[in-house]
């Protein structure tokens, strides 16, 4: 799916450009990627997990955009990426009423309604797409990112234990979310 562009104004005063990835974009996105990877441990991978050859992101960000069922939005400030987040919608029978999203943001790009801005794009098109309910995982411990799915309409319905361990050997449990769209 493509997103249709949206501008909007964040608390700083500043535009943001809320639209589709374009393929010509995949090694900046994998340069964002690796960034969002060294800014917290809230991320699922290192900056060093980031693998994916610019080849290989141009065909994801390509099949994304011909796909009926899943969408990625990324955030633009001043022509730099700020943030992404991706809906991917099941199409198997059983499962298709059930989506899941994710959502990253650069450091310095936090609590300025990029986050809000994006997760309200997913519900939108998740509704649009018939999609009954949107889960989510989020890290013990990342506050910030919670309040943000709560804010929105998600809640806790139950928990991964020790579903990261850090490099350190810190064990992590995940917080499974859901926001339920057809109540």
């Amino acid at each position: 799916m493509i997103a249709k562009e949206k501008k909007i104004i964040l608390k700083n005063g500043k535009d943001c450009l809320l639209r589709s990835p374009k393929v010509e974009e995949a090694e900046e996105i994998l340069e964002y990627l690796r960034t969002c990877a060294a800014e917290t441990d809230f991320i699922l991978r290192y900056p060093e997990e980031v693998t994916l050859t610019v080849e290989q992101e141009e065909q994801y960000i390509k099949s994304s955009l011909e796909s009926e069922s899943n969408l990625l939005i990324t955030a633009f400030v001043d022509g730099e990426i700020a943030g992404n987040s991706h809906l991917f919608i099941n199409r198997l029978k059983k499962v298709c009423h059930r989506g899941s999203i994710g959502i990253a943001l650069k450091k310095k790009y936090w609590s300025l309604g990029i986050g809000t801005a994006l997760l309200k794009e997913l519900i939108a098109y998740a509704r649009k797409q018939g999609c009954m309910q949107l889960e989510l995982e989020v890290l013990e411990g990342n506050e910030r990112a919670q309040a943000l799915y709560e804010k929105v309409g998600f809640t806790v319905y139950g928990e991964r234990k020790r579903g990261v361990i850090l490099k350190d050997g810190t064990p992590l449990n995940m917080l499974l979310m859901v926001k339920y769209l057809d109540q």
